[in-house]
């Protein structure tokens, strides 16, 4: 699809041979598109359409430029809606439509992906068996005061945004005989939000916008020592709200809608929406930039490592 058209691109349809008629017709996010016929749900509207992380920027209810939501599983996605202005980033980024919602145009965002987040937490758990389950990660980080000089880079099949290396691979750097389990499990959590202000830095770079407050969800939110330890690295509030693990669903929900009117407006959305908790930043500037300094070196260290 023509990003800047909102229609099929006849170049890309013509080198793949791909003949237009066999495709479906592209349709905004948030309109009837017709009626279900399964007894269960019998002529229940279906109108509303969103991608994965659409649905939980929509969900976060992120309707102004500059407003942005980080997914924290897996793997993390970081999403900041740029408006109607459609960026093309030159930061390692991915230039999306965030959504379209009926005959009102089209929203735009920057979305950066980060392979490696919760995976790394299941991985001290499975491979290393430090923890019998991921939730136990932020009591064994809590049993020291600070990563120890730690730093954990999950490249375990390259890094992602803003990176874009696929020949990086996993370091641990700053080892001493001091360290132990607990700094390595800090380094753990600590990587996610390390990750996650490169991904921010990169989309504040392609947009001129600084971000205010960073609206999180997904599993890894309940992890309070994380969250604030993402608010001190970032300088800025990180915002959990109610609906924290279903985020997606109610995006998508909110889109439906809409549509049908159920919801009035973007205002009866937002009334919607409520936060269960903010992480202010509680960390002197200057030890904030000493370990994102630390960090940056680690992450060099990770680069070409496979020829």
């Amino acid at each position: 699809m023509d990003l800047d058209t909102l229609s099929w691109d006849p170049e890309i349809l013509e080198t793949f041979g791909i003949p237009q008629a066999m495709l479906p017709t592209i349709r905004s996010s948030s309109e009837e598109y017709g009626t279900a016929k399964e007894h269960s749900v019998e002529d229940v509207a279906i109108a509303g359409i969103l991608g994965d992380q659409q649905a939980a920027l929509v969900g976060q209810t992120c309707f102004e430029p500059g407003e942005a939501k980080n997914t924290y599983g897996t793997g993390c996605f970081l999403l900041m809606n740029t408006g109607t202005r459609k960026i093309d980033s030159k930061s390692g980024l991915l230039t999306t439509v965030a959504y379209k919602l009926g005959d009102q145009p089209a929203h735009y965002a920057l979305e950066g992906s980060i392979a490696i987040t919760g995976a790394l937490v299941q991985w001290v758990r499975d491979n290393l068996g430090l923890i019998e389950k991921s939730s136990d990660i932020e009591s064994l980080a809590r049993t020291v005061n600070d990563n120890g000089g730690l730093y954990f880079v999950p490249a375990f099949s390259g890094l992602y945004a803003p990176y874009w290396k696929d020949n990086a691979r996993g370091v641990i750097a700053g080892l001493t005989r001091y360290a132990n389990k607990g700094h390595v499990a800090r380094a753990v959590l600590e990587a996610t939000a390390f990750q996650t202000r490169d991904v921010l830095e990169a989309m504040e770079k392609d947009s001129g916008i600084k971000l205010d407050v960073l609206r999180a969800d997904g599993g890894m939110v309940a992890d309070d020592l994380l969250m604030q330890f993402q608010a001190d690295i970032l300088d800025r509030s990180v915002i959990r709200p109610v609906t924290k693990d279903a985020t997606t669903a109610l995006g998508a929900a909110y889109a439906a809608g809409l549509a049908v009117g159920y919801f009035k407006d973007l205002a009866d959305l937002r009334a919607n929406w409520s936060v269960d908790h903010t992480w202010k930043p509680n960390l002197t500037n200057g030890k904030r930039e000493q370990m994102y300094k630390l960090w940056k070196r680690a992450v060099s260290k990770s680069f070409d490592w496979i020829d």
